[in-house]
């Protein structure tokens, strides 16, 4: 776990795989009712989501948070989007970014810190399927070659 990092609730696996992170932007999460608490069991989606940016704010689409169970008729709506918090000069300098670099903004990993939800959006490209491929491979032959020394010494 990086340092200074909370505890890790989920992470987008998927997203490692689909794209080329050039770097990751800690966020704060607008959350309502019972989501948070949501969160902290782990019934969250973040394969299909992405942000966006609209009228200088960030939001996240296609998160899917499941409804609390012991929550009651005020429950939120699953799919909703949700507002992130980040600084003003932030938010231009990632819209800058995808007018000039044809970047995508993907969640990677939700956490907490300091009792707050966290979300660690990356700036990625996408990947070719030779890139994948590619990927795929080098990671095979690192468990290969820790296979062997684990066994040999």
């Amino acid at each position: 776990m990086p340092k200074g990092k909370g505890n890790v609730v989920i992470q987008n696996k998927k997203a490692r795989h689909e794209y080329h992170i050039e770097e990751d932007i800690e966020c704060g999460l607008v959350l309502k009712g019972t989501e948070i608490k949501s969160i902290r069991k782990g019934n969250v989606q973040l394969k299909e989501s992405y942000a966006r940016i609209k009228n200088g704010e960030t939001f996240i689409i296609g998160m899917h948070i499941a409804p609390y169970e012991q929550g009651n008729i005020h429950n939120h709506d699953p799919l909703r989007e949700r507002k992130l918090l980040l600084h003003k000069k932030e938010v231009l300098k990632l819209e800058q970014k995808i007018k000039l670099q044809g970047i995508t903004l993907v969640p990677l990993k939700i956490y907490f810190r300091d009792g707050f939800a966290k979300l660690s959006l990356g700036v990625a490209k996408g990947k070719n399927i030779r890139d994948k491929r590619e990927t795929l491979k080098t990671k095979q032959a690192n468990r290969e070659m820790k296979k062997i020394l684990k066994y040999k010494y």
